[in-house]
């Protein structure tokens, strides 16, 4: 299958990334390089961006994609280490950058990856295709450590229930493919909770997702050195797909870069004298359209935020 990823909200983030000739940008989730070439065609071809991707798949298929733009450089890696990489590759300071945080969609779409639910394949959901696969994980942690991923990265509420029934069936033979494991979800669910969820497997699995990919752990850290990389001027665009990153990623880091008093509330007057770093350019969370809605099903969930460096 080739690489092919429909970007989601690719009007709203050309519009307020406000692309410019000659400017230098980095898309921080390169994915099939749909996002950095619409970008790169707004520059008229002159602007300088640099793709980053775990996943040598998506790195070549973006490569070959844009390979008539000689202003744009792929860089094999993670966006948690983006500083690094970029100063690796002598990239100056950027005037905007891209994180759309989902999983592209033949990520999702080819079976023998491992993340989907509705075929079955291997259980792998390894984004960079290396270390820990998901099976690994269903297989070797404990109740009390599955039950925890589930309810902290799934917000799963039958998170004890599923531990138990995974732990319950792995006694009995591993756990290898994604049906084996969307059918214990399904039987550790109330009746009436089946009637109800068509995709009863669907928290289970984005909790796994996470957890193997280490999605949120270096999350924040990942936003700093990032952010740190943007000339004065320069723009931020995240996009999540779930409440998780939007909490404890860039919604409450935007909030605090944009912040100028850090004293606590009960303080009378500012003693701290801190000065802002950043503006809020989106108050709100942008969606996508009624077209978008429709077209794209994996727009539902999406929410763009943007932020400015002063």
């Amino acid at each position: 299958m080739e690489f092919i990823h429909e970007p989601v909200l690719l009007q709203e983030v050309l519009e307020w990334m406000d692309v410019k000739p000659d400017g230098v940008y980095c898309d921080g989730t390169l994915g099939g390089g749909g996002h950095s070439g619409a970008m790169l065609h707004l520059s008229g071809g002159t602007a300088t961006l640099y793709g980053i991707d775990r996943d040598m798949t998506a790195i070549e298929a973006a490569t070959a994609r844009l390979r008539e733009f000689p202003g744009f450089h792929a860089l094999h890696g993670n966006f948690h280490d983006g500083k690094a990489l970029l100063m690796a590759a002598g990239a100056p300071k950027l005037d905007g950058v891209l994180l759309d945080l989902g999983v592209s969609s033949p990520q999702l779409d080819r079976g023998e990856r491992g993340f989907s639910y509705h075929e079955d394949a291997p259980l792998d959901m390894r984004m960079s295709q290396q270390g820990e696969t998901a099976a690994d994980l269903v297989n070797t942690a404990s109740r009390e450590e599955l039950a925890r991923i589930l309810r902290d990265y799934g917000e799963e509420p039958y998170a004890w229930q599923i531990a138990g029934h995974i732990v319950e069936a792995r006694e009995t033979a591993p756990i290898e493919t994604t049906l084996q494991l969307a059918d214990i979800v399904a039987s550790a669910m109330p009746p009436a909770e089946r009637r109800k969820n068509k995709n009863p497997s669907r928290r289970t699995f984005q909790a796994l997702r996470i957890a193997v990919n280490h999605e949120l752990d270096a999350l924040e850290e990942g936003l700093d050195t990032i952010f740190d990389h943007l000339a004065p001027g320069g723009r931020l665009c995240v996009i999540t797909f779930h409440s998780l990153e939007d909490r404890l990623g860039e919604k409450n880091k935007f909030r605090r870069w944009s912040t100028a008093c850090t004293c606590p509330p009960e303080f009378p007057v500012c003693v701290c004298g801190g000065k802002a770093k950043a503006k809020l350019i989106t108050r709100k969370p942008i969606e996508a359209d009624k077209q978008e809605l429709e077209e794209n099903r994996r727009s539902r969930s999406a929410h763009l935020r943007v932020l400015e460096k002063l």
